[in-house]
């Protein structure tokens, strides 16, 4: 087995490591001292694909892998691990028991009520600024 990350797979950690760092790190302790839950972070979190990692093209998410799903809960957990911990609850508790025991009704609710992106779609721009230097 190989167990070195493809350059997709390298570029989707390089893209929730920026994120992470940009949008989250910033903010920790304000959403700490505060209680509160950053509803609008998951929202972007979900424009970029993060909050559907596992969810099949197909109703609407990634279609990634687990590797995928490991480094994007990883990356995010180094900058804050409750919200690194709420994406893996978001990715495998919530869509996972969906995917695997829903009917195909239940199925396509889901993704015509949450808001996933492919997180691939979503490298096209983010290369583009990477290369410059900005996010």
């Amino acid at each position: 087995m190989n167990f070195q990350p493809t350059a997709t797979q390298q570029e989707i950690a390089d893209m929730v490591r920026d994120f992470a760092n940009k949008h989250i790190r910033p903010h920790i302790m304000d959403w700490d001292e505060s209680q509160k839950f950053p509803v609008e972070l998951f929202r972007q979190m979900g424009e970029l694909g993060l909050m559907g990692v596992l969810v099949p093209a197909e109703y609407g998410g990634s279609g990634l892998g687990y590797f995928e799903y490991v480094t994007v809960v990883s990356e995010i957990a180094k900058v804050c691990g409750s919200i690194g911990l709420s994406t893996a609850a978001h990715n495998s508790l919530c869509t996972g028991h969906i995917l695997y025991l829903g009917n195909e009704e239940q199925k396509k609710k889901i993704s015509s009520q949450a808001r996933y992106r492919s997180v691939e779609r979503r490298l096209g721009p983010y290369r583009s600024q990477h290369r410059q230097r900005c996010w």
